[in-house]
């Protein structure tokens, strides 16, 4: 640990600073920025508890070494308090580990079909779904800001936006960021007459929405704006005006949909938020090659053969490829039940962060 004592020192100092400011009235006048302190400090604050337990274990077992000599009880607790003090000191260099700075952040998830047709379409819905009911079951909020669907009410292409309520240390990013990829389905389609199994895909794209998008210079000579009427559901004024918004960025190819607000002015407005997240997230994964080579796993075209995971509904199975992960409760799974899963993924890149540590 003692690598790690200068890292903890600083982390000591900014968890005691963020109290303080925590504490002063006029933070919150500003909610924004207390929401940004909030998720720091809470970021934080398992780092400092397991910090003080291990430095009240580690003093405990220095007195028991101490009071062993005269007192044999003492030399009794010596293995327990060892153990207590291998573990924790275990729990606090793995707290320690490089984290993904974008682990607070929300997250804008597209799905898209792919070879299948109508079949792969639904399969993208089923998706949709899926990641709609996780965000439930966590309390976040869903946001459809784009969808075109096809003749059997499938997803050709939908664009969700799913962003946490509160201070959580963990946000949406850091447990949906693995889901980017081909996913693949294997079962029998409502258009099959001979009950056969057909296999199809659909894709998922995910990034980040930092509640700050960093200074991204988008020239407007590089869009071109399309506005048409909004299709789906929609309230007064919705759909029977052109207030959807298509942007598209010329000089990357990213189209960005939004028609879930009320005006051409809101949606424009979401909109343009929206592709600068992509846009800095394309910038920081070019800067970066490992970044590269994780974007390089998401979608870049909907391939049947290039897939991270598949679902399979005569076995009710579903296997992450990446990681070897198998269950058989895919259904509970699409009625998102992703927990198991996501905490595999999680693992599985906390292992690699420790080992990039080494």
């Amino acid at each position: 640990m003692t690598q790690t004592a200068p890292a903890i020192e600083a982390l000591l100092t900014e968890h005691a600073d963020l109290e303080l400011r925590l504490s002063d009235p006029a933070l919150h006048a500003d909610a924004a920025t207390a929401r940004k302190v909030g998720r720091r400090f809470a970021q934080l604050a398992p780092i400092v508890a397991t910090h003080r337990k291990l430095t009240a274990a580690r003093d405990d077992l220095d007195a028991a070494r101490e009071l062993a000599a005269d007192d044999a009880s003492f030399a009794a607790e010596i293995p327990d308090l060892e153990a207590t003090v291998a573990e924790l000191d275990t729990a606090l260099t793995d707290m320690l580990a490089p984290r993904d700075p974008h682990d607070v952040d929300d997250i804008v998830l597209e799905v898209k079909s792919g070879e299948g047709g109508e079949e792969s379409a639904l399969f993208a819905a089923d998706l949709a779904r899926m990641y709609t009911r996780y965000a439930e079951r966590h309390g976040w909020t869903v946001t459809v800001l784009g969808e075109t669907t096809s003749d059997l009410g499938g997803y050709k292409d939908a664009t969700l936006s799913i962003r946490s309520k509160g201070d959580s240390a963990d946000g949406v990013w850091s447990r949906l960021k693995f889901e980017g990829g081909v996913h693949r389905v294997q079962r029998v389609p409502v258009t099959e007459s001979q009950g056969r199994v057909h296999t199809s895909a659909a894709g998922v794209l995910v990034y980040p929405e930092p509640e700050e998008v960093e200074q991204v210079q988008i020239d407007e000579s590089d869009l071109r704006i399309d506005v048409y009427r909004s299709s789906g559901k929609g309230g007064q004024g919705v759909n029977t005006t052109d207030s959807a918004v298509r942007i598209t960025h010329l000089p990357t190819g990213i189209v960005v949909t939004c028609q879930n607000e009320r005006s051409q002015l809101q949606n424009k407005a979401r909109a343009t938020a929206v592709l600068a997240a992509r846009l800095q997230a394309l910038a920081e994964e070019q800067a970066s090659a490992d970044a590269s080579a994780d974007r390089a796993s998401q979608i870049r075209t909907v391939d049947r053969s290039e897939r991270i995971r598949t679902y399979n509904f005569p076995e009710n199975r579903i296997a992450d490829h990446r990681i070897n992960f198998k269950a058989h409760n895919l259904d509970q799974v699409l009625d998102g039940d992703l927990d198991d899963l996501l905490d595999a993924l999680a693992a599985a890149d906390r292992q690699a962060r420790l080992q990039q540590q080494d």
